[in-house]
Parts: structure tokens; C-alpha cells; sequence
């Protein structure tokens, strides 16, 4: 027995919207990938909803059921970024080290591997921070607690507080200026001027097996 026409109209009505209300193949991790890219490449005032939809296909729609808007998205970047980078450094300088030189090579890992640290996701957020004084505050936070992480390895190696503290700051202010003045050199190169940086920021030359293991981190990477 077949449906009336009436109810074969509102069975599509119902089918219908019930298709608007599910979201586009796209995932929440696409809208965040774009996003991420847009701030990379354009910087974060180009970090529009309709720019992204453009990017990968979207629509407002699929947008609006991940985010509830475009804040909600850059607070997400924002904390990918907390999340990724500022931990990276904070977790490589807890990392147990039989020796200072040792516990050095370990951060140096974030200066390697792009997976462990993304240099240019942290320049991108300090650009950012220039216009915004709510992630310039953040900004600086997480410098802080970079710095206090890697002034306590130095002190759990023995080193006195002042010392530790200075050495700290050596350390990562020497890396993020090496990211701003954007230095050209290979991977090669830079390998064989890792282990008298890490005599200058540990006073201890490292171990040839130390050494052998971290060229393979960064020749993978």
C-alpha cells in the first residue's frame, strides 16, 4: 500500500533537515589546520571564517558546528600553540640527564624537530601578541615558565641559583633570536657547532655517544 503524497513531502522535509543539521565531512581539526596555516602564512587578522571556508571548502555552517565563533577558534590556536610549544620545552628540561651537557642536548631536541617545537607557529603567536595585550600577557607567562624550567635543570646539576638562572636565559634568548634572524645554515653545519654551543651554555663538552645520538634526532627530523 503506498504512502499518501502528503506524507511522502514532509517524510523529505524531515529528511531534509535533518541533513542540514549534521556537519560537512570536514572535522574540527580542519578548521584548526587552516587556521593555523592562515596565521603562519598571513598572520592572525587573516584568520576570517569565510577565508577559511574558501581555503578548504567549507561553509558557515560547518564552521559554526565546531566554533562558536571566530574567538572560540583563536583561543584554540592560542592553546595549541601553549599546549605544543611552550610544554615541548618545559618537558625536554625535566627529562632525567645523567649530566648537564647531557640534560642541554635534550631542549636542544626542540630546536630540531619540528613535530617537538614549531618555531614558526611561536613567531606567528609573538606577532600576534603585538596587537593583542591579552596574548602578550600569556606570551610572557610562558617565556617565564621556558626560562624557570630550564633554570632548574641547571640547578638540579648543581649549578647556584644566579648562574642557573643566567645560563637559562643564554640559552633560550640565544634560540629565539637564532629563529628571528632567520640563520641559513644546514643541518650539517649546524651539527658541527653543536657541541661547543653546548660547552658555552653548560661548561661541560658532551659525551661522543650524546652527540651520536642526538645527530640521529636531527637528521631524521
Amino acid at each position: 500500500m503506498g504512502q499518501h503524497p502528503l506524507t511522502e513531502v514532509v517524510i523529505r522535509e524531515i529528511e531534509g533537515s535533518s541533513q542540514q543539521a549534521q556537519p560537512s565531512r570536514l572535522t574540527r581539526e580542519d578548521w584548526l589546520k587552516a587556521a593555523r596555516d592562515v596565521l603562519l602564512s598571513k598572520g592572525v587578522e587573516q584568520v576570517k571564517i569565510m577565508t577559511l571556508a574558501r581555503a578548504i571548502g567549507g561553509s558557515r555552517s560547518s564552521f559554526y558546528w565546531f566554533f562558536k565563533d571566530r574567538q572560540d577558534l583563536l583561543d584554540e590556536l592560542f592553546q595549541h600553540w601553549l599546549s605544543t610549544n611552550t610544554n615541548a620545552i618545559v618537558e625536554q628540561a625535566q627529562r632525567p640527564s645523567a649530566s648537564i651537557s647531557q640534560a642541554v642536548l635534550q631542549v636542544f631536541e626542540c630546536w630540531v624537530d619540528d613535530a617537538v617545537f614549531d618555531a614558526r607557529l611561536d613567531f606567528a603567536v609573538r606577532e600576534w601578541a603585538r596587537r593583542a595585550p591579552e596574548i602578550r600577557a600569556a606570551l610572557d607567562k610562558a617565556d617565564q615558565e621556558r626560562v624557570e624550567a630550564l633554570e632548574a635543570m641547571f640547578t638540579s646539576h648543581g649549578f647556584e641559583e644566579t648562574e642557573a638562572f643566567v645560563r637559562a636565559r643564554t640559552l633560550y634568548f640565544m634560540q629565539i633570536g637564532y629563529y628571528a634572524l632567520e640563520v641559513d645554515e644546514t643541518i650539517d653545519e649546524r651539527l658541527k657547532l653543536v657541541p661547543t654551543y653546548v660547552f658555552n651554555f653548560s661548561g661541560e663538552w658532551p659525551a661522543e655517544s650524546d652527540l651520536s645520538r642526538f645527530a640521529k634526532i636531527a637528521m631524521k627530523s
